[in-house]
C-alpha cells in the first residue's frame, strides 16, 4: 500500500514530485475522453525513467504470438492497444537552457487532476542558473470535441527578463514497452509543418493475420501570447516541430496554446484525415482557450449529474468512488458501439488493452443504472458483431457452438496463456448473464429475438459439446478448466463454471420458448435448433455435476480442492503477500488460496436462486482463503458480506476495491489503472450497502449505514424512472421522477407516484 497523492474529495493532489515513482504518479493522473487517452505524461522533457503512453480507442495491432512450445489451437497473435504519436510535448527553454524536470532544481511543485471538470494542472518554480521561473500547464482531453486535446502553457520569469522558447512537436517515432519482439508498429504516412502548425499521420505496419491496419493523423496548431522574436518550423521522418522564441520580461507571463486533434481511419477515409483535423483545429481557434475549457467542464458535469455518489463522513471514501467513475468514463461513455473497454483502458499496456469479460460481468451493471440503455445495448451489440468470431474459437478447439474469447478486439481470441485462454471457458457464462441482466433490467425484450438468442445459442451449444457424459454416475462433467480462481488450472469440475454452463442452458431453453410464443418462429427455425437439441440442453443441465460436501455444507469449488492444505490467509506472514510477487507459480496453484471470487461469483451473479444460510456457509468457508489479488475480487465479497450482515467486511472491502489504485494495494499501479473493475467501488455502495437487487423484474433496496458515514446518496435510472436514493443515520428516502413506480424496501412494497418519494426509518 502506497499514498502519494492527498485526500480530496474531487481532486487528486501531489504535492511533490516523486520521481522514485513517476509511473504510478503517471497512471494516477492519465486522461480520456473515450475517443483518446494519455497517462499523466509531461509535456517538457523528462529524462528519468517514465512510460509515455498515448492510445486511441479502437486502433490495436496484431502482435505475433511468442512461445516456446507451439499447441494446436494457440492464437496466432495476441492483439493490443498501441502507443501512438506523442502530441502532448512542448519542448521549453530558458535563455536556451532546457527544462528537464527530472534534473532541474524544481521547487513548490504542485499537481492537480480535477475529476469535476476533467483538467489536468500542474504548477511549478524552477531555477536554473539563479533564474527563477514559475511553470503552470493546464491539459484536457475535451469531451465536448472528441477529437481535440489542449494543452496551455505559461511562464513567468521571476526575477529576470529574458528568451523562452516554445518547442511544440509531434513524434511519431513511438514503442510499446510491452511489444514481443521490440517491434515499431508504425511508419510515417506524410508530414508538413509551417509557422505554428504542423501534422504528422502514422500507419500500421501490415500484419501477416487479416486484420485491419490503422491510420492515425495529429495535427496541431499553436498560439502564443508574447512578444515573439522568431518562428521556425522543421521536420525530419515521423517527427515535426515549430520553434518559437518570445520576449519575456520579468514578473510577465508568456503562454503558448497547442490545440491537437486526432483523427482516424475508423472515422474518415485515410486521405482525408489532415484535412477533419484541421477543421477541427481551426473551429476551435475561434473559440479560443477559455471557451473550449467551459465547454468541456460542462460537459463533465452533465456527466456527474446523474453518476455522481455523494458521501458524508470520509473524505476517503469519496475520493474513492469520484477517482473510479471519473476514470471509467473516461474510458468508455458509450457514443461508440464499435468500442468496449480494456482493463487498463488508455492508462497502460498491461492486458493488451482489449475486452475481456469484466466488461459483462462489472461494467454493464453500472451503465445500466447510470447511462441511457442504448449505451449497455452496445455492449451488448459488440458481442453480437463479433459472434462469427466465437464461432471460430470454438472451432480451433474442435468443439460446436461459440466460445467468447478471453481477449479480443475483433471476436477471435488473442490471448496468450493456454491455461486461461482455452481452460478459462466461464467468461462464456458472463457473456450469456449479461443478455439475462441487460433484459431483467431495463425491460427490452425485443433485444431477445433481435440478438439475444442468437448470442445464447451459440453459447449453449459449445456447453452441450463441452461437457461430457459420466455413464458410471449419470452426471455431466467438465474437466479441464480453469474457473475465475486463476491461482488453480486445469482443474475437474469446477463448480461455478458448470453452475453458470447450467444456467445458461436453462435461460437460452426459456428464450426460445418466450421468442416462439412472441410469433418470432423463424428465427428459432433459422438457428435449425430442432427439439432433440433442446431435449439434450434440458437433459446436460438436469443432469449437470454440481461439486457439493454435505458435511462441510458447502459447494465445492472443484473436484480435489478438499484435499489441498486448507488454511486461512491469516496463517501467512506478511511476507509472502502478495502470493503473485513472492511465490512460484508452482507453489501457488498447489495451495488453497483463492486469488478471487470463484463459487462466490456463482452467488453473487445468481444470487436470487440461493438461500440466505447456503451465501453464508460458503461466503464463511472460501472468504478467509481469498487473497484478493485480482481487482475484480474485493467488491464481489463486499456486495454478499454486507447481504450477509457483515457490515465490517463490506465496509473493509469498498476501500479495497475503491482505493485499489489510489493507494496502490496490490503494487501494480504502475502499468495503469484498474479500470474495468473500477465499476466495484460503485457496485459496492448500490448493491452493496444500499442492497439494490433486481431479480425477476423487481426493483428492490436494502440499505445499512456504514458506520464511519453520516450521508450517502447515489442517483440510477431504471426504466423510464429516475430515482434518487439518499441514505442518513435514521432513514432512506427514494425520490423519482417518472411515472408511478412499485418497488421493494426492506421486503416490503411501495408505491412512489408520479414524480413522488418514501421515506422509510433505516434498519440495522
Amino acid at each position: 500500500m502506497k499514498r502519494l497523492f492527498e485526500v480530496d474529495a474531487w481532486k487528486i493532489i501531489e504535492t511533490s514530485l516523486h520521481k522514485e515513482d513517476f509511473r504510478l504518479a503517471e497512471s494516477m493522473v492519465s486522461l480520456g475522453n473515450g475517443h483518446m487517452g494519455m497517462r499523466g505524461n509531461f509535456e517538457e522533457s523528462y529524462s528519468g525513467d517514465f512510460h509515455r503512453g498515448s492510445y486511441v480507442a479502437g486502433v490495436w495491432f496484431p502482435d505475433k504470438t511468442r512461445v516456446g512450445w507451439w499447441k494446436n489451437g494457440y492464437p496466432k497473435y495476441f492483439g493490443k492497444v498501441i502507443n501512438s504519436t506523442n502530441y502532448i510535448g512542448i519542448k521549453v527553454f530558458i535563455d536556451g537552457n532546457e527544462v528537464d524536470l527530472y534534473t532541474a532544481d524544481v521547487k513548490e511543485y504542485y499537481r492537480e487532476l480535477d475529476m469535476q471538470h476533467g483538467v489536468l494542472t500542474r504548477t511549478y518554480t524552477v531555477s536554473q542558473d539563479g533564474k527563477d521561473t514559475s511553470v503552470k500547464v493546464v491539459r484536457f482531453l475535451s469531451v465536448a470535441e472528441k477529437e481535440l486535446a489542449v494543452m496551455n502553457y505559461e511562464v513567468t520569469p521571476l526575477n529576470y527578463s529574458g528568451e523562452v522558447t516554445f518547442v511544440p512537436y509531434l513524434d511519431g517515432d513511438v514503442r510499446n514497452e510491452d511489444s514481443n519482439y521490440e517491434e515499431d508498429f508504425w511508419y510515417e504516412v506524410n508530414r508538413s509543418v509551417g509557422e505554428f502548425e504542423g501534422s504528422l499521420t502514422m500507419r500500421t505496419v501490415e500484419n501477416p493475420f487479416g486484420t485491419p491496419q490503422f491510420s492515425v493523423a495529429t495535427t496541431m496548431k499553436s498560439i502564443v501570447d508574447g512578444s515573439i522574436s522568431s518562428v521556425t518550423a522543421s521536420e525530419q521522418e515521423e517527427y515535426v516541430e515549430n520553434k518559437i522564441v518570445v520576449e519575456a520580461k520579468e514578473g510577465t507571463t508568456v503562454s503558448l496554446t497547442k490545440l491537437v486533434a486526432v483523427t482516424t481511419d475508423r472515422d474518415y477515409n485515410e486521405a482525408d484525415l489532415v484535412t477533419k483535423g484541421q477543421e477541427v483545429v481551426e473551429r476551435s481557434l475561434t473559440k479560443g482557450f477559455a471557451t473550449l475549457l467551459d465547454e468541456h467542464k460542462k460537459g463533465w458535469l452533465s456527466r456527474w449529474e446523474i453518476a455522481d455518489v455523494e458521501i458524508e463522513g470520509e473524505d476517503e471514501a469519496q475520493q474513492g468512488i469520484r477517482f473510479n467513475l471519473f476514470q471509467l468514463f473516461s474510458t468508455y461513455y458509450g457514443e461508440d458501439a464499435r468500442l468496449n473497454i480494456g482493463p487498463k483502458g488508455f492508462t497502460g499496456e498491461k492486458y493488451g488493452g482489449a475486452t475481456y469479460w469484466d466488461t459483462e460481468a462489472y461494467a454493464l451493471p453500472l451503465y445500466l443504472s447510470t447511462a441511457d440503455s442504448e449505451v449497455s445495448r452496445n455492449l451488448l451489440v459488440y458481442r453480437h458483431n463479433q459472434l462469427d468470431g466465437a464461432y471460430h474459437n470454438a472451432n480451433q478447439q474442435g468443439l460446436a457452438g461459440a466460445l467468447y474469447p478471453m481477449v479480443t478486439f475483433n471476436g477471435v481470441e488473442c490471448h496468450n496463456e493456454w491455461e486461461i485462454t482455452f481452460e478459462e471457458i466461464h467468461r462464456n457464462g458472463a457473456i450469456a448473464y449479461a443478455v439475462y441482466n441487460y433484459v431483467n433490467y431495463t425491460g427490452d425484450r425485443d433485444y431477445l429475438h433481435e440478438y439475444g438468442i442468437d448470442v445464447l445459442t451459440g453459447i449453449s451449444r459449445f456447453w452441450a459439446d463441452r461437457v461430457h457424459y459420466n455413464k458410471k454416475k449419470d452426471v455431466y462433467m467438465m474437466h479441464g478448466v480453469t474457473g475465475p480462481n486463476e491461482y488453480e488450472n486445469n482443474v475437474n469440475n469446477n463448480w461455478y463454471t458448470n453452475r453458470i454452463a447450467k444456467w445458461t442452458l436453462d435461460y437460452t431453453l426459456s428464450v426460445v420458448e418466450y421468442v416462439k410464443a412472441e410469433g418470432h418462429e423463424n428465427r428459432v427455425h433459422g438457428l435449425h435448433l430442432t427439439e432433440e437439441e433442446l431435449s439434450k440442453w434440458a437433459d446436460i443441465s438436469q443432469k449437470m455435476y454440481l461439486p457439493y460436501d454435505e458435511e462441510l455444507g458447502v459447494f465445492v469449488q472443484h473436484d480435489t480442492f478438499l484435499d489441498k492444505d486448507l488454511m486461512t490467509v491469516d496463517e501467512l506472514g506478511k511476507e509472502h503477500r502478495p502470493l503473485n510477487q513472492n511465490w512460484s507459480w508452482d507453489r501457488i496453484l498447489r495451495s488453497c488460496f483463492i486469488k478471487q471470487a470463484d463459487v462466490l461469483q456463482g452467488l453473487y451473479f445468481l444470487n436470487h436462486e440461493f438461500s440466505e444460510e447456503e451465501k453464508r456457509r460458503n461466503f464463511d468457508f472460501y472468504e478467509p482463503m481469498t487473497v484478493h489479488e485480482s481487482s475484480l475480487s474485493p467488491s464481489i465479497h463486499a456486495i454478499l458480506a454486507a447481504e450477509l450482515g457483515k457490515e465490517d467486511k463490506a465496509y473493509e472491502m469498498y476501500h479495497r476495491t475503491a482505493r485499489l489504485d489510489l493507494d496502490n494495494y496490490n503494487n501494480d499501479t504502475e502499468d495503469g489503472l484498474h479500470i474495468t473493475s473500477m465499476t466495484g467501488a460503485w457496485l459496492v455502495i448500490v448493491q452493496g450497502f444500499a442492497g439494490m437487487r433486481t431479480a425477476e423484474e423487481t426493483l428492490a433496496f436494502a440499505p445499512f449505514m456504514p458506520t464511519a458515514w453520516n450521508r450517502y446518496s447515489f442517483n440510477i435510472v431504471y426504466r423510464n424512472h429516475t430515482l434518487k436514493v439518499e441514505v442518513t443515520k435514521e432513514e432512506v428516502t427514494i425520490q423519482q421522477t417518472g411515472p408511478s413506480l412499485t418497488l421493494s424496501l426492506y421486503n416490503e412494497l411501495h408505491q412512489i407516484e408520479e414524480n413522488g418519494t418514501v421515506t422509510v426509518p433505516l434498519r440495522k
